[in-house]
């Protein structure tokens, strides 16, 4: 009577559906190691209804596996309506990828990130099948993936969750089968009147009965030699680093033996097992001919064949391992308990005998058969390594709505919305911010860069309510998806530029000037305000030139100066706290004059003698009757009329003595004449008035700000200057 704790107390249904046969295995587990069979049935396929591990006839199929659940059912008494079934690795492909999550900063490592960075991997494997595919149309599904280990900022580490990283990576192995191979195995179970509870692969399935994870340090291959297939696990340092297949096995030997002796497929099989029992066998051929055998006979045959299959296993075996030979290997199934295998792919790989071996009985010592008649051998490694997988993984395909498409996906009991994004097709670009394009350029030859903005989130929602990319899915679930944006692409102005930001000052004609620090952008000056490009050169310097400050001012290029007293060209170079001012205006020296200009001076200034001089423009519409002006040349109405003779239309202009002022530190001398006034200025001093250096220009008169028509005296301070 068996015995089971509360957490084991439902029976397990596994199915090996192999090439030759269909074996069903019922048991239980008690704790976490042990497993007792309770009942197990084999029933061989009457006609080649699978070959190389595929099922071709699912009609066929489907009854076999009917017959094995009815014999079953007789032996428990109970009804069997869930069963865990596995994948051959004929049709299996693998991608071993690496991926890397970068964190803006150093962020504390959460399972959500680990989950985040093994779909990515998982998505990279998924691309690569894809671009192998292209051509054939096929649609492959990811049926579980293993790891094979994690970085944490470039260090391999076991466990990286809740430690601090810049990024983190994982390099795993994702496997793959084709739609038409699941589609096939389902509906065959289906048929049968029972429900997938889970599927694997079988070499997981072999590899976890065979080799335990206390041996997997070790660099191990173990090979499922069935009659179809013969499938590859190599194991190191702890993980499970490949998984591979070769599409020869038993079935080589038996085709060997029909060719020689010209007979069926069933009858060679038939010799071939009766010869690892017997020591001779007799047949009839396809004439009829009786025909007798020797276990010699038929060992020299099936020589060639056996040599065949290990040569391509043992090249297998090192393309998967890296080139180099494993330590030892594990074989397992009925295929490879032919007379001289393991010797033969010893050879092949340059092994020990000893070192290359049949697994059997020693792995199965935790396992109990409560059904007499059962004979522990490698035969029972794939069966009951799928009833153990179940406790796994109990996983299955279940069906959602993506974006109203119908999507299948592996149920491993994790089975989350990003899972569904990614069968869908979804990249991580569609999921996931992505930044904008980034501006690199580099500052007085250091290499910059501005990174663009983070785009927005992928908004998703499962039947109608807003999820995360993690959040479980179950079947019949409707996830809709509006795809994640890219963000704006980096901006920056060059004020924003540390080097760019600082300050030169000098004194500029009397007057403190702050001046931001010369910046060029591909040898062109630009502004605090220029926008960097990317490519961009930028390059700061600490002085401007003589010309370049003048620019700045908004003045006059060509004004010739002093810097710090001293005379100074054009590129002179201006530092922080210079001193520039005008160069002193003087007046050119006048030629010695004749006897005829002295006495012509002398008439002038004789107001007697004095030629009359006409009356200005700007008043001949003035009527004297009525008006005069004023001392701002204003029209004053109402002033007597001005009491003159018809030959003298206007007051002669009066001379006076120098007057002498300063002009924004310089001394200049004003024009000869009477009462002179401030626009009089722009006579004696040079300043252009074309340019605008600001948005006002400033006139003051010691101190005060007065207009154009304010008189100006001997002595006078006078300010004149652009204001921003």
């Amino acid at each position: 009577m068996r015995m089971m704790n509360a957490e084991d107390n439902k029976l397990v249904f596994g199915l090996d559906i192999g090439t030759r046969s269909i074996v069903g295995t019922v048991g239980y587990r008690i704790g976490t190691d042990r497993f007792v069979v309770v009942a197990q049935e084999s029933i061989e396929h009457t006609t080649r209804a699978v070959i190389d591990g595929q099922i071709h006839d699912i009609p066929t199929v489907a009854d076999t596996i009917y017959k094995v659940k009815e014999r079953l059912e007789k032996r428990v008494r109970e009804p069997l309506s869930d069963v865990s079934i596995a994948a051959a690795g004929r049709v299996l492909k693998t991608k071993r990828v690496k991926a890397r999550y970068q964190f803006n900063s150093e962020t504390k490592v959460t399972e959500d990130h680990i989950r985040s960075l093994d779909m990515m991997g998982v998505e990279q494997a998924y691309d690569e099948i894809r671009k192998e595919q292209t051509d054939s149309g096929k649609k492959f599904f990811c049926v579980g993936y293993s790891i094979v280990k994690y970085y944490l900022n470039g260090y391999p580490m076991e466990m990286i969750e809740m430690h601090m990283a810049n990024y983190i990576e994982v390099e795993l192995i994702a496997t793959f089968l084709p739609e038409e191979v699941v589609d096939g195995l389902y509906s065959a179970v289906e048929l049968a009147g029972l429900h997938v509870a889970s599927l694997t692969l079988e070499p997981i399935a072999a590899i976890n009965m065979a080799i335990p994870e206390k041996f997997r340090l070790l660099n191990i291959a173990l090979v499922d030699v069935g009659a179809g297939t013969s499938d590859i696990s190599i194991v190191k340092d702890g993980s499970i680093i490949a998984f591979g297949m070769i599409p020869l096995a038993g079935d080589e030997v038996t085709e060997a033996i029909a060719k020689k002796y010209l007979t069926d497929f069933e009858t060679a099989e038939y010799i071939k097992r009766a010869c690892e029992r017997k020591k001779s066998v007799s047949f009839k051929d396809i004439f009829g001919s009786k025909i007798q055998v020797t276990k010699e006979d038929i060992a020299q045959i099936s020589e060639d064949a056996v040599k065949n299959i290990t040569k391509n296993i043992a090249d297998r075996i090192l393309e998967l391992n890296g080139g180099q030979c494993v330590s030892a290997v594990f074989v397992v199934g009925g295929g490879g308990k032919h007379e001289g295998f393991t010797e033969s792919l010893a050879h092949f790989l340059g092994l020990p005998n000893e070192r290359v071996a049949i697994r059997g009985a020693e792995v199965l010592s935790q396992v109990q058969f409560e059904q007499e008649g059962i004979r522990k051998d490698s035969t029972l490694v794939t069966p009951l390594g799928i009833c153990m997988t179940y406790y796994e993984q109990k996983n299955n395909f279940i069906h959602v709505m993506v974006n109203e498409q119908r999507v299948k996906l592996y149920d491993n009991g994790k089975v989350s919305v990003l899972d569904a994004c990614v069968s869908y097709g979804f990249s991580k670009d569609n999921l996931f911010p992505i930044r904008g394009d980034s501006i690199h350029y580099t500052v007085n030859g250091e290499a910059r860069e501005k990174k663009g903005r983070v785009g927005e989130v992928a908004e998703i929602k499962k039947n109608g309510a807003l999820v995360s990319l993690n959040d479980k899915v179950e079947e019949n679930d409707t996830i809709q998806i509006r795809p994640s944006t890219k963000g704006s692409a980096g901006k920056l102005l060059i004020k924003e530029i540390p080097e760019c930001n600082a300050e030169i000052t000098v004194t500029l004609f009397g007057r403190k000037l702050l001046c931001p620090k010369l910046v060029e952008a591909n040898g062109e000056v630009v502004s605090s305000f220029y926008e960097v490009k990317n490519g961009d050169e930028i390059c700061t310097y600490d002085y401007y030139s003589v010309k370049g400050l003048l620019e700045f001012a908004g003045m006059d290029v060509d004004t010739l100066v002093l810097l710090n007293g001293r005379e100074a060209g054009a590129s002179a170079k201006i530092v922080d706290g210079d001193v520039i001012t005008k160069r002193p205006v003087t007046k050119p020296e006048e030629p010695e004059k004749t006897k005829e200009e002295t006495m012509q001076e002398q008439m002038d200034d004789d107001p007697l003698l004095a030629p009359l001089k006409p009356l200005p423009d700007w008043m001949s519409d003035v009527p004297f009757d009525t008006a005069k002006l004023g001392a701002d040349g204003e029209v004053i109405p109402g002033a007597k009329q001005l009491q003159q003779e018809k030959t003298i239309s206007t007051p002669v202009e009066e001379v006076t003595g120098p007057v002498f002022v300063t002009i924004n530190g310089d001394v200049v001398e004003m024009p000869h004449k009477k009462n002179p006034i401030f626009v009089d200025v722009f006579d004696v001093y040079p300043f252009d008035m074309t340019k605008a250096g600001g948005t006002r220009l400033v006139t003051r008169i010691n101190g005060e700000d007065k207009d154009f028509t304010e008189p100006v005296h001997d002595g006078d301070r006078i300010e004149l200057f652009w204001e921003s």
